[in-house]
């Protein structure tokens, strides 16, 4: 653990803990993945023997699902890595099924077959969400590094749509996809007329990998190229200037408060890594913040270790003279988690998310 972090005592959590309910987790059944893309902050090779031996098997994956509703549980993501890989998906899918969770899976729609869309369509998903990097060729597999993943993409997403789920789309705004960015917003428009999001900020590998990590940054938008696109997206730059006092609001500033979490992390959601790691959230992988589900049991990440975490403190002046007293924390992407990706500790400085969010200030309240 950072020597500027500290575990205390929060009261509070123990009159509430109670009172604490789980309603979703996230479950990375893999983190193998069919593509390369340049940007992402987990994948590992589809053919990584190391990983694959490492993943929770359909019995422990049932286990945590039967110990999460009991919780109180209703709903799962199926993620990854390319969930797909895995060969006894449909058992997975099924098992979480029986468990009565309402089932949304995230895929790059690359590897859907003939049996996927039945398995859906008798056992419909509460949802099935897809990324598109590109619409054509050349910007789909500049992303994914990937010869040949471009008509498979397609060809699933058809297969997709004409199994009659609900798919929903998204995008990640890039350096290599962003000359075709209006294209890929009108190509998902066009075919989820409810849904369609993207997302202009990453953060860093879990594993800390130096060259993955040099990638990711070389695709990071500028912030003013962020704040262009979101400009160009009248429904988000709308709804950013009508949020803007809840946004940018003085109220954020955590004055004297030295803890960290300040988030959502733990409070209704967990996510389970793919070797069977409890976590607050997706992005928090430092090292004293994970359970071990293999080890333990789920009431106890739950009630116990859950409070432990969100009681982390910091006594790094840096931090707690900027970040912590800053009033613009929701137009930012800083959190413990991704500063520790980017910094290698949980009360670290993000100066890229820190000049974003300034860029998005300057932006919404420059608007008239």
């Amino acid at each position: 653990m950072p020597p500027t972090l500290e575990i205390q005592q929060f009261p509070l959590w123990d009159k509430l803990k109670d009172k604490r309910v789980p309603l979703s987790f996230d479950l990375e059944i893999t983190a193998r993945c069919n593509n390369d893309c340049r940007h992402c902050y987990i994948n590992l090779p589809a053919n990584d023997a190391n990983a694959r031996a490492q993943e929770l098997t359909v019995a422990e994956i049932s286990n945590i699902a039967d110990q999460a509703v009991k919780l109180g549980a209703l709903w799962c993501l199926i993620t990854g890595g390319e969930p797909l890989l895995r060969p006894d998906f449909a058992d997975i899918y099924l098992a979480l099924k029986r468990q009565g969770l309402l089932v949304s899976v995230f895929t790059n729609a690359t590897m859907i077959r003939d049996e996927h869309r039945a398995l859906w369509k008798k056992y419909p998903p509460r949802d099935i969400e897809a990324t598109v990097y590109g619409v054509t060729r050349a910007t789909y597999e500049r992303v994914t590094r990937k010869p040949g993943s471009f008509d498979a993409f397609r060809r699933g997403l058809d297969a997709l749509f004409d199994s009659g789920v609900r798919v929903r789309l998204k995008a990640m705004a890039l350096q290599s996809n962003l000359d075709e960015f209006d294209a890929i917003a009108e190509f998902c428009r066009a075919r989820t007329k409810d849904f369609y999001r993207f997302d202009p900020q990453l953060h860093g590998r879990f594993d800390g990998d130096a060259a993955r990590n040099a990638e990711i940054r070389a695709e990071r938008l500028t912030p003013e190229q962020i704040v262009a696109l979101e400009r160009a997206d009248e429904k988000r730059f709308t709804a950013l200037c009508d949020g803007e006092a809840k946004l940018i609001n003085e109220e954020f500033n955590h004055i004297g408060c030295d803890h960290l979490f300040h988030c959502g992390a733990g409070n209704g959601s967990f996510n389970v890594s793919y070797d069977g790691k409890f976590r607050l959230c997706s992005s928090l992988w430092a090292e004293g913040t994970t359970y071990d589900l293999r080890a333990g049991t789920l009431r106890e990440a739950w009630y116990d270790f859950v409070p432990r975490v969100r009681d982390l403190r910091s006594r790094k002046r840096e931090f707690l003279e900027t970040c912590r007293k800053c009033e613009l924390v929701n137009l930012c992407l800083w959190c413990p988690a991704h500063a520790h990706l980017e910094s290698g500790a949980l009360d670290g400085v993000t100066p890229y998310f820190c000049a974003v969010a300034h860029a998005r200030a300057a932006a919404v309240q420059g608007r008239g």
